[in-house]
């Protein structure tokens, strides 16, 4: 089977399969399967490990390690099924479409986040619960205290931020692993990037945290999330504008959602939320509450109007938007490698 035609094709169809039917629920989810394995590894090395920060440290570092060359190497292996003899090689198209597909969260992303806009009451006065519940199932704030004003900005941040965590940086390591196809046919390819990307983070949502001993032992993950996520993220930042007119303030938003994302302690969160801020005309950002700590995140795109539910579409639109202009490209440079 030429690997040349066949790398491109088959991210093309994950991102449309995905868009079609998001992640079905009687299927086992490959980040299921992360999860429970980081979960098992924490059982192997925090009983050495103990209170120490340094073997905390070393402990996740294996963790990290294990983690993410095992699943580069169980979608490498599963991609070794397209070199098979015919037609066992072409039965393997719809496994590896739905394998690729299970790393991207675009559906899945939307409609969580349209079930909190849905949610919400007509009138200011009735009940906020539905809502508060189906946003306390995608975020981790508190949800409680907060008014619609305050459920209609996480809304959108989780949209904007997750954009690039959950769709374009997985869809970024597929595309790179369908070029590498046209190199090596043999290497790793789309999968094997994209669950390695997925793998790194798994590890930063369960382990990343800055509390007890998460705050050594999450160290490694979260620094190898924000080193894959970082170029895909900038992407957003260069693309994002292409697709959300007028295409004359580009350079103005590209350098406000620097300025402005900056300031955010994450090389890679404050960027993405910011530039949707810009293109969008939203203002983003602020406090948040989490448990009994409250976080003073920099404010993005100050000035513009606060969310409402036509700019929290608007965030969702502009991502479907570009998603198309991502995948055109992939095909446009496939092509021309081909030629």
């Amino acid at each position: 089977m030429n690997s040349e035609a066949v790398g491109g094709l088959l991210v093309i169809g994950a991102a449309l399969l995905d868009q079609l039917i998001g992640d079905p629920r009687r299927l086992l989810h490959p980040v299921v399967v992360m999860g429970w394995s980081i979960q098992q590894l924490r059982h192997w090395v925090e009983p050495w490990a103990g209170d120490h920060p340094i073997k905390l440290r070393i402990g996740g570092g294996l963790i990290s390690l294990i983690l993410v060359l095992g699943s580069v190497l169980t979608g490498w292996c599963m991609e070794q099924l397209l070199w098979l003899p015919s037609p066992w090689g072409w039965l393997s198209i719809p496994i590896l479409t739905l394998s690729l597909a299970s790393a991207l969260a675009a559906r899945s992303l939307r409609d969580s986040v349209l079930a909190v806009v849905d949610a919400l009451p007509s009138a200011a006065e009735e009940d906020l619960e539905p809502a508060r519940r189906n946003l306390s199932w995608i975020v981790g704030r508190d949800v409680q205290s907060l008014d619609r004003t305050g459920l209609l900005r996480a809304a959108a941040e989780t949209a904007s931020e997750n954009a690039v965590d959950g769709v374009f940086a997985p869809l970024f390591w597929m595309g790179i692993g369908a070029l590498l196809w046209m190199v090596v046919p043999s290497g790793p390819g789309p999968l094997a990037l994209a669950w390695g990307f997925k793998a790194s983070s798994t590890l930063d949502s369960m382990l990343g945290y800055r509390s007890g001993r998460l705050r050594w032992l999450g160290t490694a993950g979260a620094r190898l999330d924000d080193l894959l996520t970082w170029l895909p993220c900038r992407m957003v930042m260069l693309t994002l504008p292409l697709v959300c007119p007028p295409w004359t303030q580009w350079m103005q938003r590209v350098q406000a959602a620097e300025r402005d994302g900056s300031a955010d302690p994450s090389p890679n969160a404050g960027r993405s939320e910011a530039i949707y801020a810009h293109c969008i005309g939203v203002q983003l950002g602020g406090e948040n509450k989490y448990g009994e700590r409250l976080v003073r995140k920099p404010v993005l795109g100050a000035g513009q109007p606060t969310p409402n539910e036509p700019l929290v579409r608007a965030v969702l639109k502009a991502s479907s938007r570009l998603e198309i202009v991502w995948l055109s490209g992939l095909g446009i440079i496939q092509w021309a490698m081909n030629r």
